[in-house]
């Protein structure tokens, strides 16, 4: 079997180092977190182009959001390619002929592919730090209620100072579910998808999203950013729903979750949100925007607990969903099929 066709068991590997290095350590720091600078490129352009006629900030930003989407493909295809190049050249120089790609020694090359992925994987997916702030938030709550509201500023842009305990911990619930899909499913359907670019691409867009897809002043300018990162999580949101129901061991309908989500103005976030408030059986809401489960009852910090450990085995079912579907598809010799960069037999 040549080096190409073992790019789905190196995929499986970068799944589980990428899984096991955000639990262990958290995100890396600042200065090299590429989502940093992904939000550093678009901080610098979006407010200058706020002020442009709604025309010219459209075009603007589409065109800002194309350069460093094309950017972050272009640097993700290179640093999986070299990955692969650069293992492959050192196996050879081991096995001129070929024969260490057989075997043990074959698996060995694909355990170091995978952990080299999933160490670039990695800042491209955050669930300790989302699970961590959402818990702190409940934290805080049980010092005080200005606490509280200060630790969920951390997580919202809405004002929190208006706020009641139970809306707090509505909010931080909210949070986490619509994040499950942002921060962790998306980025590792997208990686199992089309590899370390398809990862990247969509934190791009996610985040072009969350610092530009607003009314108002970022109109115009984060249209076009708005519907890109609606077209990518449509499919991971649907897919977190039922993640989230799967580690409930619940099914509270296909009707009522699409009746939940539809609630909301985001066409994917109320996915995960409105199944969240069916399983718990509690109402979340955005004040003047959205009750999902207005009939539920008031979530209680027991609740919070709940959501956080349902989430976490989300993420687990969906790292064993897709090594199942990964060694399936090595199985059947499409390893070099799903991802090019991997090359030939």
């Amino acid at each position: 079997m040549g080096a190409g066709q073992g790019v789905c068991m190196a995929a499986c590997v970068a799944l589980w180092v990428a899984w096991w290095v955000d639990r262990r350590f958290g995100e890396p720091p600042v200065w090299a977190h590429p989502v940093v600078v992904m939000g550093r490129y678009l901080g610098a352009l979006g407010p200058r182009m706020t002020a442009w006629p709604a025309t010219q900030a459209l075009l603007g930003g589409t065109l800002a959001w194309c350069l460093g989407a094309l950017g972050v493909l272009v640097l993700a295809l290179a640093i999986e390619v070299g990955v692969q190049a650069t293992s492959q050249a050192w196996w050879l120089a081991q096995w001129p002929d070929g024969t260490g790609f057989q075997g043990l020694p074959g698996l060995a090359l694909w355990a170091v592919q995978g952990v080299a992925l999933g160490l670039c994987l990695k800042p491209l997916m955050a669930w300790r730090m989302l699970a961590s702030e959402v818990a702190a938030v409940e934290t805080a709550l049980g010092q005080s209620l200005q606490a509280g509201q200060q630790r969920l500023a951390r997580l919202v842009s809405r004002d929190v100072t208006v706020l009641d305990a139970t809306q707090v911990r509505e909010s931080a619930i909210e949070t986490l579910a619509e994040n499950l899909n942002d921060s962790v499913v998306a980025p590792l359907f997208w990686f199992v998808l089309l590899g370390l670019p398809g990862a990247a691409l969509y934190r791009f867009a996610n985040t072009a999203d969350a610092m530009w897809g607003y009314r108002g002043r970022y109109e115009w300018v984060g249209k076009w950013a708005a519907r890109a990162d609606d077209a990518l999580s449509w499919v991971p949101a649907r897919l977190t729903a039922l993640l989230l129901c799967l580690a409930a061991g619940r099914w509270p309908g296909w009707a009522q979750m699409q009746h939940e989500a539809a609630q909301t103005p985001s066409p994917n976030g109320g996915w995960p949100m409105g199944t969240m408030a069916r399983l718990l059986g509690v109402r979340l809401r955005k004040p003047g925007v959205y009750a999902l489960h207005p009939l539920g009852r008031q979530a209680a910090a027991a609740d919070t607990a709940q959501a956080l450990a349902w989430a976490d085995q989300a993420v687990r079912h969906l790292l064993w969903a897709c090594t199942v579907l990964l060694v399936a598809l090595q199985a059947l010799g499409m390893g070099s099929a799903v991802n090019p960069a991997g090359g030939g037999a």
